[in-house]
């Protein structure tokens, strides 16, 4: 739970590096998107959401596919998106909490042409009424870009999965829905966990908010030096800036 925890503080804090623009974004079109979606719901029994970035939450849920898990949907205020989540598999949830921030750069990387003709598939497990885990199958594209070519809305659909064997683990890939090229996604390696007595001290001062010019003077070294150790730092724990190496490092308990 505490690991999945620190996956969501780096996941919101990815998103607070997309900067939208009110006159950029044009939400008459997410009525029409709901109207299909609604439609496309009812007839495959499909779950389907609609993530809005720039406001960072969910803006249309359906989970139609909870029928099929046996779940009543009666009451629509115990039936939510956060009460499907809490059912997945505490491994599957760990995995597409890890996998989902990987492929959020890489989509946020792609051309805008790519952006629009890629999806991530996540095969997964969930608890269903009968309390026994039934195997999904989760579709993830983008629906609209903002006017600057941000990643904006994204679409997810998930339906029972053909493959029903319990025991694996989650899994996932991405499709090219124009080429039909499947491009398998293996999980990064775990970053390598030797840190110096000299890191160590440099990233708890990272995590108290200094600045390498005051880390410098602090441990009488020079600016070159400590810049030096945190390049070092982002590439021994795999992350992208000093938040996420702060965020990985208190992880796997290598600072208080």
């Amino acid at each position: 739970m505490a690991e999945l925890n620190h996956l969501q503080k780096i996941f919101f804090q990815f998103l607070m590096e997309f900067k939208f623009q009110d006159e950029n974004l044009d939400y008459t079109v997410l009525p029409k998107h709901i109207e299909r979606l609604k439609v496309l719901s009812e007839i495959g029994n499909s779950g389907i959401h609609i993530f809005d970035l720039a406001k960072t939450q969910i803006a249309f849920y359906e989970p139609n596919f909870a029928k099929l898990l046996g779940y009543e949907l009666k009451d629509s205020q115990n039936i939510d998106y956060q009460f499907f989540e809490s059912k997945i598999h505490p491994e599957d949830n760990l995995k597409l909490g890890q996998n989902g921030i990987s492929f959020l750069k890489i989509f946020n990387a792609f051309t805008q042409e790519d952006k629009l003709s890629h999806k991530v598939i996540h095969e997964y497990r969930m608890l269903n009424a009968d309390n026994q885990y039934i195997r999904l199958v989760e579709q993830y594209q983008i629906l609209e870009l903002d006017k600057t070519g941000q990643i904006w809305l994204m679409m997810s659909v998930i339906d029972i999965s053909p493959n029903q064997d319990e025991n694996s683990p989650a899994r996932s890939q991405f499709l090219n829905f124009k080429t039909g090229d499947f491009i398998p996604f293996e999980e990064t390696q775990k970053p390598t966990l030797e840190l110096t007595r000299r890191e160590v001290e440099i990233l708890k001062l990272v995590k108290q908010g200094l600045l390498s010019k005051h880390i410098a003077d602090k441990l009488s070294i020079s600016i070159h030096t400590v810049n030096t150790h945190r390049q070092r730092l982002l590439e021994k724990l795999g992350a992208n800036n000093s938040f996420e190496a702060v965020e990985f490092a208190g992880k796997f308990g290598l600072i208080d």
